[in-house]
């Protein structure tokens, strides 16, 4: 059986780099091993690397487009930035009825798009957090520019291949250096 498979939304460099600002400053350092990301597939089989691969390149046929940073929400023990696109749940739609005998029960739930600034805190310093990225929030956009793959390693995550949308110039979500 291979490593399973992560799909994670590719952003423009710039919009990806603030949101790793957020998740580097909040984030516990010791469990902090991925840059921001928005992860759209938590687990596809990694023996179908063929055919995920074909399905992302013939899903991501559309061309790139904006995503707004909507709000912040509580994870319980973190916080996360919201996410709003029509394109992005029909890009999502689209995958999952693709992936459909392949999805796990958390895959098979209803997408809520976000980016996890922390998470693993203290529930004080969750609540506080929250509060602290709520106050004066302006929502802004990010430009999404294709859908990554990468094998799941038991922690970090290994770099298959970035698929972009059209017109999109896509990079990848990489390990903290």
């Amino acid at each position: 059986m291979s490593d399973p498979l992560i799909l994670a939304l590719a952003l423009a460099g710039a919009d990806a780099g603030r949101l790793d600002a957020l998740r580097e400053r909040h984030f516990p350092p010791q469990r902090n091993q991925l840059r921001a990301h928005v992860t759209m597939f938590h687990q596809l089989p990694g023996e179908e690397l063929p055919a995920v691969l074909d399905a992302v390149r013939e899903a991501c046929a559309r061309p790139a487009f904006t995503v707004e940073v909507a709000g912040v929400r509580s994870l319980g023990r973190g916080a996360a930035l919201v996410l709003r696109s029509p394109e992005l749940d029909a890009l999502r739609a689209d995958l999952a009825r693709r992936f459909t005998p392949w999805l796990t029960r958390q895959d098979a739930q209803r997408f809520s798009a976000h980016v996890t600034v922390a998470n693993f805190l203290a529930p004080d310093a969750a609540k506080a957090l929250v509060a602290d990225l709520s106050a004066g929030f302006t929502p802004w956009a990010v430009r999404a520019e294709g859908v990554a793959v990468h094998r799941y390693l038991g922690g970090p995550w290994e770099l298959v291949d970035v698929v972009p949308l059209a017109g999109g110039q896509a990079e990848a979500v990489a390990p903290r250096p």
